[in-house]
């Protein structure tokens, strides 16, 4: 049995599940549930967590867009970083320490200014932006509740992971829809970002697996 957490919304944010509740391989009814909640409210993380008692929990909730944590920097920070902290601290206080498998997903932006290539778990982190910052101290929190109270807990730390589900304001899916724009002649140019930033990329399928 699946559950997850999705924030109230004032429109439908769930387009990007819609294909597991109508594929019956996926999805038979009851097995999948979703919780109004949200990584910034303690309470209701307590309240989800007690009443589902998981045995396992993946942390895949974040504000992850580089450029947008310079605009909404306390909000990254509150969501990526203390939002982790109130997770872990829900499994705390619902006493499941012993029960629970805890996935944090973490990022390559933590090594943001990078100290050697290629990167490895010995590598100095270094971000550069307010959501690598903020990852960060999800990452160390986790290794902070694993090591203080044994608890089952894992950073994964990810680089760059597409598909055609990424969303439109990331750079790979800004390009391909720009590029077939142009071809359908809709648009004339588009501007992207800092040119010289590099990324290591994979499809999210692989990822996942």
């Amino acid at each position: 049995q699946v559950h997850g957490i999705v924030r109230r919304s004032s429109s439908f944010n769930t387009g990007r599940i819609e294909h597991l509740y109508k594929n019956p391989q996926a999805h038979t009814e009851g097995n999948m549930k979703l919780h109004y909640g949200d990584l910034t409210d303690s309470t209701c993380l307590v309240k989800i967590i007690n009443e589902v008692k998981p045995t396992e929990i993946y942390n895949l909730g974040a504000q992850s867009h580089v450029k947008i944590s310079f605009d909404l920097a306390e909000y990254t920070a509150d969501v990526d970083g203390v939002g982790t902290l109130r997770l872990l601290d829900a499994i705390k206080t619902c006493g499941l320490i012993n029960s629970v498998k805890f996935y944090q997903a973490s990022t390559s932006e933590l090594f943001g200014k990078v100290q050697e290539i290629p990167q490895k778990e010995t590598t100095p982190f270094y971000p550069r932006s307010p959501y690598g910052a903020a990852k960060l101290y999800a990452y160390w929190i986790v290794v902070n509740f694993r090591e203080a109270y044994n608890l089952f807990a894992v950073n994964g730390i990810l680089f760059n992971h597409e598909s055609p589900r990424r969303g439109a304001n990331f750079v790979t899916r800004k390009i391909s829809r720009s590029v077939a724009k142009i071809h359908l002649g809709q648009l004339e140019c588009f501007s992207l970002g800092n040119l010289d930033a590099k990324r290591d990329w994979g499809h999210a399928r692989d990822y996942v697996e």
